[in-house]
């Protein structure tokens, strides 16, 4: 349908907008094949779509200095002479045909580069809105998540029907709005992504879907464990360590508890020779708020974790806020996908 609308436009109108699209299209296609990693296949892509446009522009060229070819004059109608002066005649003007009034090139050009520029912003301004529809609050829009499509789902998730998966966790997560949460509003996510796991050491049976979202500043996991440990059973637990900076509260209506541990730094030799293979090391503080899947806590929970290279930390408020406007997605997220 659009390639006959297309054709129905004039020739100086429809041969520059097929140009200026092919252009666009195969410099940005191109530019993701080479630096955003995307493989050969666009790479392909782009260099048909600049080859047609730069066939486009060899026939506009030809057309322009087929235009700039003189006329042939125009045909003159006159009175015969007569073989013999035998009177007078009267000098008859010759009798010109009106010249066809050809459309203005340059009009037409400028028309279809004017009707792109309205497309292109019309584009521009799609992709500014959210998903919902209304205007942008002028955060970044966040990195997309990076899912393996082709990995089998675990027999876990088969087995827990309300199990959600990293592909809910990471859209429900990845929201333009964290890095305002965070409390660093300039940054955007730099990665993100979602995984289907399973628990540790419970030989595959329980599902614990995962995902991360990176920033700057920042590293935010979200991961759902679906077994029968309760919020109230891991806070007994908590007790038998240091039980140092935990914090017992209700986050929407559920029992949460707000915990602190040293994440681990393993460091690897690839065979590069710039670095060396070593022992687990402590890493960064994080902080990890549970919450409990309902409110009479039966168990299984959501995990959120934050922490920095740095070793900054939010306050427990980020925690929360994100929690509160995250989980509520992760339901719905569920509903929609599943």
């Amino acid at each position: 349908m659009l390639g006959f609308l297309v054709r129905l436009l004039p020739f100086w109108i429809r041969e520059p907008l097929i140009i200026l699209v092919g252009t666009v299209f195969g410099v940005r296609i191109l530019y993701m094949a080479l630096f955003d990693g995307e493989g050969w296949v666009p790479a392909v892509i782009g260099a048909v779509f600049l080859l047609g446009a730069a066939l486009r522009v060899r026939l506009v060229v030809h057309a322009l200095r087929a235009r700039r070819r003189p006329a042939p004059p125009a045909d003159e109608v006159t009175e015969p002479a007569p073989s013999a002066p035998v009177t007078a005649a009267p000098v008859v003007p010759p009798v010109r045909r009106p010249a066809e009034k050809k459309p203005n090139a340059f009009v037409q050009a400028s028309l279809a580069i004017g009707l792109f520029a309205v497309i292109g912003g019309a584009l521009w301004i799609e992709g500014k809105l959210p998903e919902d529809g209304t205007a942008a609050t002028g955060a970044s829009r966040p990195a997309a998540c990076r899912l393996d499509e082709d990995e089998k789902l675990p027999s876990a998730y088969r087995s827990t029907p309300e199990a959600v998966t990293g592909a809910d966790l990471c859209r429900a997560l990845n929201l333009p709005e964290l890095p305002e949460l965070l409390g660093t509003p300039a940054e955007r996510s730099v990665y993100a992504s979602g995984t289907d796991n399973t628990a540790p050491l419970t030989d595959r049976k329980v599902a614990q879907p995962e995902t991360r979202v990176e920033f700057e500043t920042y590293t935010v996991e979200l991961s759902a464990t679906y077994n029968k440990l309760t919020v109230a059973q891991y806070a007994k637990l908590t007790t038998y360590g240091d039980g140092g900076d935990v914090r017992k509260l209700t986050v929407l209506g559920r029992p949460a508890l707000l915990t602190s541990d040293h994440m681990m730094k393993i460091q690897f030799d690839l065979g590069s020779g710039e670095g060396a293979s070593g022992p687990v090391e402590q890493g960064p503080l994080a902080r990890t708020l549970t919450v409990a899947f309902d409110g009479k806590d039966r168990g299984g929970s959501y995990d959120l974790t934050v922490w920095s290279e740095s070793g900054l930390l939010p306050d427990d408020s980020a925690l929360v806020d994100i929690a509160e406007a995250v989980l509520p997605r992760i339901t719905q997220g569920a509903r929609d996908h599943g």
